[in-house]
């Protein structure tokens, strides 16, 4: 059966929809089947991976509230291992329709549960708030990953998100854990950035991953083509930056072996922000 992990973070603008794209595309791309799954109203991964949601008839908001099999869901896309569960702007109707229903919490989880174990890994990118769809996710989830920008205020609102988490672990879901908290948006020229990133290790130590996701051009251009950026490109320094990730996600689960010397590719901090 595979592994579930939540992509989330109630602020805006972190890298959530980007680390779920393309941590996805890279797991898939080291031959580990992938599903992707749109849990965002905005349906940003659907669009980011190629598919417009305007053309999208039946989503993850049928599974959660009509029961449709995820299975005459799912798309392929273009990446080889990599499939998605696609969202559409009706998510938004979906917590309000789902509030006074039976286990409400548990009804993405039931969803996926049908589907989970064709999958080695499922990652869902969540909105960003921390509402009922978020905690359906959470529910759903083995563990989370939480990105974190290096910029101000990078640890706003961080304390409330955790607080979500553990509320979650003691009602819905003792199984979930946390993942890691993810280092996104990093400029090596800015003080700024390696300011955050020693606040963050200093906060929240072994938590934290090594890798780190420089802030890189070809990152930002890759969702306007609907692609990921292994697709886009595959010897861009954001594509070296998630397959880092996905080999220290594989070993951290021990599902790979990698000598310490090749833990990570090296980055040279000149090619960061090409």
């Amino acid at each position: 059966m595979g592994k579930t992990i939540a992509i989330t973070n109630q602020k805006g603008g972190v890298g959530k929809t980007t680390t779920s794209i393309n941590l996805a595309a890279s797991l898939a791309i080291l031959e580990y089947k992938t599903l992707i799954v749109d849990a965002d109203p905005q349906a940003n991964a659907t669009s980011g991976i190629g598919f417009d949601p305007k053309n999208i008839t039946t989503s993850i908001y049928e599974c959660i509230i009509d029961n449709v099999e995820p299975s005459n869901v799912i798309l392929h896309t273009e990446t080889p291992n990599l499939d998605l569960l696609p969202a559409h702007i009706d998510l938004v109707g979906a917590e309000i329709e789902i509030i006074n229903l039976p286990n409400r919490e548990k009804k993405m989880r039931m969803a996926l549960d049908k589907i989970k174990d064709k999958y080695d890994f499922v990652i869902i990118d969540c909105s960003p708030s921390l509402g009922l769809i978020t905690v359906n996710a959470l529910t759903a989830s083995d563990s989370v990953i939480i990105p974190v920008q290096c910029e101000y205020f990078a640890l706003e609102g961080l304390g409330k998100l955790l607080n979500t988490i553990k509320i979650v672990q003691s009602r819905l879901n003792p199984d979930l854990d946390i993942e890691g908290i993810l280092l996104t948006m990093f400029d090596s020229r800015l003080n700024l950035s390696k300011q955050v990133v020693e606040e963050v290790k200093t906060h929240f130590q072994q938590m934290v991953f090594n890798t780190i996701i420089n802030r890189n051009t070809r990152l930002g251009e890759a969702p306007s083509f609907g692609s990921s950026i292994i697709m886009y490109d595959a010897t861009s320094t954001g594509a070296v930056n998630y397959l880092n990730l996905a080999r220290e996600i594989l070993q951290k689960n021990d599902m790979t072996t990698i000598n310490t010397a090749d833990k990570l590719i090296d980055v040279a901090d000149d090619e960061q922000q090409e």
